[in-house]
Order: structure tokens, then C-alpha cells, then sequence
């Protein structure tokens, strides 16, 4: 697995997809065979919002377990920027620019075990 981490003035980006429509990640995928994880990353944010990634870096390596199967999932995360204004294609339910503390999101486990609090130790979001 492939993911991004958009932030925008201090919230981060994460999708929903309609065949879990409660449950939030962030946006990417698996990876094609001999695809490199920032090719995975392009095409991703392009199938999913529409976008291309802006200086895409590397973060982390996250495991953790996955929010439906429950079973244990590593993905490379990858902070990087914006073409252009997202636009949420028909395999997504929602986007949303959150803080982390909203009480009506479901976040997935890597996203609320991993991400937020990286994210809050780099002093990149607002909440």
C-alpha cells in the first residue's frame, strides 16, 4: 500500500471509499506489479481526486491494522502536495479536511495509531 499525506492550512485530507462510506483513510492504493510507490502514489490520487502529487517525500512506513479486514497492513506514506483543488471520483463516498479530534469521523487505524500523531509531532496540523 501507497498513501498520502495532504495537508491544507493544518488538516489533513482523507477519503472515503462508497464500499466502506463510514470509514476514513487516506487516499492511495496498492500498488501495479513493477510499479516504484511514487508511480502508485501518481496514478492513485489521479484515479481517486483527480490530482497529481506535488513533491511527493517520504515519511514512514506505517503497520497497522486494516479499519474492515482487521488484518495487519504496511504502507508507505508519502507527504506531498496538490496540483490543483481535489476533485473526489465515483469510487469515493467522501472527502474531508480533518484536525483528527472530530467526534463524527471514523478514521482508520494507521491514520489515528500513526499518521495524526506524527503529523502533530512535526507540528503540521492545527488541532
Amino acid at each position: 500500500m501507497v498513501a498520502a499525506v495532504i495537508v491544507r492550512e493544518g488538516r489533513l485530507l482523507v477519503v472515503s471509499k462508497k464500499a466502506a462510506p463510514d470509514v476514513f483513510y487516506l487516499p492511495g492504493g496498492k500498488p501495479d506489479p513493477g510499479e516504484e510507490p511514487t508511480q502508485t502514489l501518481s496514478r492513485e490520487l489521479a484515479e481517486e481526486l483527480g490530482v497529481r502529487p506535488v513533491a511527493p517525500r517520504f515519511l514512514a512506513d506505517v503497520t497497522a491494522r486494516a479499519a474492515l479486514e482487521g488484518v495487519p497492513m504496511t504502507m508507505a506514506v508519502y507527504e506531498a502536495g496538490m496540483s490543483r483543488a481535489p476533485r473526489p471520483a465515483a469510487e469515493l463516498a467522501d472527502m474531508r479536511w480533518v484536525s483528527g479530534r472530530e467526534n463524527d469521523v471514523r478514521l482508520a487505524p494507521a491514520v489515528t495509531e500513526h499518521v495524526l500523531p506524527l503529523l502533530r509531532r512535526r507540528g503540521l496540523l492545527t488541532a
